[in-house]
């Protein structure tokens, strides 16, 4: 369940391939390497907008699904709006890594992240942040959207009124769309598919699964083999 992909060996697409179809070892080393660098794909995995008592400011966590290491230079990020002219700088962390989860704070300057550290039992070092006017996550229902150092809108999600204290969670397939078996409330401690549920010191009041993303984040190898089928998809076209 979650985001799963299934690697295969090269003869599957040689014994399927046309007889008037070479695929050479420089093509598959070629599409290998685009795949791990151009098709990094990134997602925002979870959000709470409404913490619960003794809480910490509104946050969402990012996963790198790609096979590489973004550089999150000039990233962005905006609330329900999705508006890359009222969006905000992120802060306090430069890169991802491949299969990695990182969380960003509203906190001006980063001040509140040693805090949010220590009443989550976080890394600070993989703890972002991001402040401005119009970008606080709305408890009614809101959003969060990703921007990339080009502008673009990467990744975005909606979600409706918070329950106080539980995140929202998102899952993805492996298109990228929004696996619907992994979407919605941490609402208590426990399990949820192959995730453990990660609650506050407060646990009553506030539970997350900070970190680590809700479902299976593939290897880079089974990324790359996905972006090689696709290759050899488009030359039988």
């Amino acid at each position: 369940m979650g985001f799963s992909i299934v690697p295969f060996a090269l003869p599957f697409f040689q014994e399927r391939l046309p007889m008037h179809t070479s695929l050479s070892l420089a093509t598959i080393t070629c599409a290998i390497a685009l795949t791990s660098s151009a098709h990094a794909n990134l997602r925002i995995t979870e959000a709470m907008s409404s913490s619960g008592t003794g809480g910490t400011p509104d946050w969402f966590e990012i996963t790198n699904y790609g096979a590489s290491t973004v550089d999150l230079t000039g990233w962005r990020m905006d609330d329900g709006s999705f508006n890359l002219a009222a969006s905000v700088a992120l802060g306090g962390v430069l890169s991802i890594s491949a299969g990695q989860s990182l969380i960003f704070i509203e906190s001006a300057a980063g001040a509140g992240v040693s805090s949010f550290a220590a009443f989550w039992g976080f890394s600070a070092a993989q703890i972002g942040f991001y402040s401005g006017a119009g970008v606080s996550l709305g408890s009614g229902g809101d959003g969060v959207g990703l921007f990339d150092s080009g502008g673009s809108l990467v990744t975005q999600v909606s979600f409706g009124a918070a329950t106080t204290g539980s995140s929202f969670f998102y899952g993805y397939d492996a298109l990228g769309a929004i696996d619907a078996s992994y979407n919605g409330l941490i609402s208590s401690t426990g399990s949820i598919g192959t995730q453990i549920t990660a609650p506050s010191v407060n646990a009553l009041a506030n539970i997350g699964s900070l970190g680590s993303a809700i479902g299976t984040v593939p290897t880079p190898g089974a990324i790359a083999l996905l972006g090689l089928a696709g290759l050899v998809t488009r030359r039988r076209r």
